[in-house]
Formats: C-alpha cells, sequence, structure tokens
C-alpha cells in the first residue's frame, strides 16, 4: 500500500491502472474468502482505503487537468 504522497507523484494512467489493480485484488480476496482460504480479515479493509484513496488522487488530478488547460 502506498502512502498518499506516492500516489500524488504518479500520473492520471498510472494512477487508474493501480486503482483496476487493487479493484482486482478486492475481488481476488473476495472469491477467496467464499472458499473459505482468507485467515487475515483485515485485508479487506484495508484494500478498500487503498482504492478510495487512490481515487480520491486521480479525481482531484482529473479535475485539475481541465481547469489548468483553460487558463493556459
Amino acid at each position: 500500500m502506498e502512502k498518499m504522497n506516492e500516489l500524488k507523484n504518479l500520473d492520471v494512467s498510472a494512477l487508474e491502472q493501480k486503482a483496476k489493480a487493487l479493484k482486482q485484488e478486492l475481488f481476488n480476496l473476495k472469491l477467496s474468502k467464499l472458499t473459505g482460504q482468507v485467515k487475515d480479515t483485515s485485508q479487506y479493509k484495508k484494500l478498500r482505503v487503498a482504492v478510495a484513496q487512490t481515487l480520491t488522487v486521480l479525481k482531484d488530478k482529473q479535475e485539475a487537468a481541465p481547469s489548468s488547460k483553460s487558463h493556459a
């Protein structure tokens, strides 16, 4: 899991890929739970927080990009 400062240094495409990968990992964790293979249930919260942080930084960058172009 990356810290917010590390996420802010990534570009939009990298953030989109990271969010997609985290969502896939969360999905796989849910499938593992169905088969009884999950022992550390705290992973759910950690992954959900990581997805939310990534999407927040992504949204901020996407909102900032059009406004910086309009001022140029």
